[in-house]
């Protein structure tokens, strides 16, 4: 046996640690050999978290999708907005998937040599994209349903509020 093939036997494989966070927390998962999805629900719609082990590049894949389907008259202006949208982030990026119309956020944990992804991370990584998915949703709406130009749209995103009323 691999170095690994023992490392996705054990308790340590990475879709065990998301699995052990999604259990903990009550959400709906299901999980194949190689692939793990959770649905949570957010602010503005729910998402679809995918966690997939690329065993092959060594590297847990995190692609957080949500039901938003960009008519295509619309998609030249999504994608200078996710242009803006990811010169904003630090960590992960936003996709416009051209063949479907669909936008997800999506990151990667590398993990060589057999290193294990720990708790932490894995929270993390699903924390990171439904805050950056809860932050942009709006923008992207703008956009897409309102008409919007990325630099409006992008003003609003960026628009912080204190407090409540």
């Amino acid at each position: 046996m691999s170095l690994l093939e023992s490392t996705i036997d054990s308790r340590n494989h990475p879709l065990t640690v998301v699995e052990d966070i999604a259990a903990s927390n009550n959400w709906p998962f299901e999980r194949s050999e190689d692939e793990l999805t959770i649905i949570s629900r957010g602010q503005w719609t729910d998402y679809q978290l995918s966690f997939t082990w690329m065993g092959e590049i060594e590297a847990l894949h995190l692609a957080c999708a949500f039901d938003m389907k960009i008519p295509v008259a619309r998609r030249p202006e999504v994608q200078r907005l996710v242009a803006a949208i990811n010169e904003q982030l630090w960590i992960g990026h936003f996709d416009l998937w051209t063949h479907t119309g669909m936008i997800m956020h999506r990151q990667a944990l590398v993990l060589p040599g057999g290193l294990t992804a720990s708790t932490a991370q894995c929270e993390s990584m699903l924390n990171g994209a439904i805050h950056a998915c809860e932050r942009y949703y709006p923008a992207l709406q703008f956009v897409v349903w309102a008409g919007k130009s990325t630099a409006e749209a992008m003003d609003a995103a960026m628009f912080d509020t204190m407090g409540e009323a």
